[in-house]
């Protein structure tokens, strides 16, 4: 209590006059899509350990204290060990990651100091009078206010970005870096990090780690318990798996938390302990709220794994619908009508859409996406990496919880600063 007192009162990133930031970008159907936009695509460096030194920031009119980063390398040994992919760059987020790399208990202390800084601001934007129509000045008065909910928008996303990477701390599992072929490694293979596969599963309910068994079986097939050996993959189509499979884990933790609560009032539906052998129809039905007239997002799902098979490195599923094994999460799931289905396979927030674009951006690298007049994904450029089916496990094992704590933080910072459309 004493080191959140003296935290409070000692590390505040903003003073009352703050103002932060935030954007948007698109992949999946809910109000807003989620795609991966060659054009808008960023790569960020990533978060690495820092010490702390004070400095004055001027952000807009307004200045603030806040917190620099700066690596020592004498503290280093000359490579700081990254905590995620993805480098936060507004001040806020910049502040964040330093206490994530420092006191990562205290983030959720400063995130609420920083949502209710937030709120203030944006309640005094928008008790503003808006001015006459009269002139240029309405014109000014809307760029600004469009500027300021951008930087509100970035700032929201690094504010999810940092808590869900301190829930991976909190289970003492690092994220993985991001890829690249290993120098050290002869055979060239990327996945050199250790595998945490047992510590990602005691993170879901048995009922969702059912479900999580099964979207492996689909993505991987018959090659499921082989972790040795080695295939070379579209580096484009292991990203886009990753990317659907944080989406089907936000998908999954949300209905899982339903079928708790129903099954802990002893209310869930009748026949839901039922075997149910036409799982099939469900395969696709995870994350299936998209913007079929979106020609980018329709490229990227014609990855999904649970939707085709792996062309490159000899991975399959096996055929649409085949290694799903009856649950009772999935026949519950089965239970909802097509309007529920979708409302709970949908992203709810813009910010939440464009933290997944970017973390897998940072992870993957920019894609160079080409799109053929037959609508398909032109491969010439495509980068293959060389990958064992461990590894491919651990990153969707990794992806599904990535999405899971996704959901859990935007339900927390929407409980504090609301943003979430209804």
């Amino acid at each position: 209590m004493e080191t959140a007192t003296a935290f409070r009162s000692g590390l505040i990133i903003c003073n009352k006059s703050t103002k932060a930031s935030l954007g948007r970008s698109d992949f999946v159907r809910v109000g807003s899509q989620l795609r991966m936009s060659p054009s808008g695509i960023k790569l960020y460096p990533s978060i690495s350990h820092v010490k702390l030194s004070n400095r004055k920031v001027a952000f807009g009119s307004r200045k603030y204290t806040a917190i620099r980063a700066s690596v020592s390398p004498s503290e280093s040994g000359g490579s700081a060990a990254p905590i995620a992919p993805l480098q936060l760059e507004s001040p806020i987020g910049q502040f964040l990651s330093q206490i994530l790399t420092s006191h990562p208990h205290l983030v959720p202390a400063a995130v609420d100091q920083q949502l209710e800084q937030l709120k203030t601001d944006r309640d005094a934007e928008q008790q503003k009078e808006e001015p006459s129509p009269a002139g240029t000045d309405i014109v000014l008065y809307r760029r600004i206010a469009e500027v300021k909910a951008n930087e509100r928008k970035k700032t929201l996303e690094e504010i999810l970005y940092a808590l869900v990477v301190q829930k991976f701390m909190d289970a003492n599992v690092s994220l993985v870096p991001a890829i690249s072929p290993s120098s050290s490694e002869p055979s060239g293979r990327i996945d050199t990090w250790p595998s945490q596969d047992d510590k990602l599963e005691h993170l879901h309910s048995p009922e969702a780690n059912e479900m999580i068994q099964n979207h492996l079986s689909l993505i991987l097939g018959n090659r499921l318990g082989d972790n040795s050996s080695v295939a070379q993959i579209s580096k484009l189509r292991v990203g886009q798996v990753y990317a659907a499979s944080i989406m089907y884990g936000y998908f999954l933790r949300r209905v899982d938390q339903r079928f708790q609560l129903e099954k802990s009032m002893k209310v869930l539906p009748q026949g839901v302990d039922d075997e149910d052998n036409s799982l099939q129809q469900v395969a696709g039905e995870d994350i299936r709220s998209v913007d079929r007239s979106d020609t980018s997002f329709r490229s990227t799902t014609q990855s999904h794994p649970e939707l085709t098979s792996w062309s490159a490195g000899g991975v399959s599923p096996g055929g649409f619908g085949q290694g799903i094994k009856p649950s009772r999460l999935r026949n519950y799931v089965m239970s909802f009508d097509g309007e529920t289905l979708q409302r709970y396979a949908t992203i709810r927030s813009r910010e939440a859409i464009g933290m997944i674009e970017k973390h897998t951006e940072a992870l993957f690298g920019r894609p160079e996406i080409v799109i053929t007049p037959q609508g398909t994904i032109d491969s010439s450029k495509d980068e293959l990496i060389k990958i064992s089916f461990g590894g491919l496990r651990r990153l969707v094992l990794e992806a599904v919880t990535f999405g899971s704590f996704l959901w859990d933080v935007e339900t927390y910072v929407d409980s504090r600063y609301h943003f979430v459309a209804n």
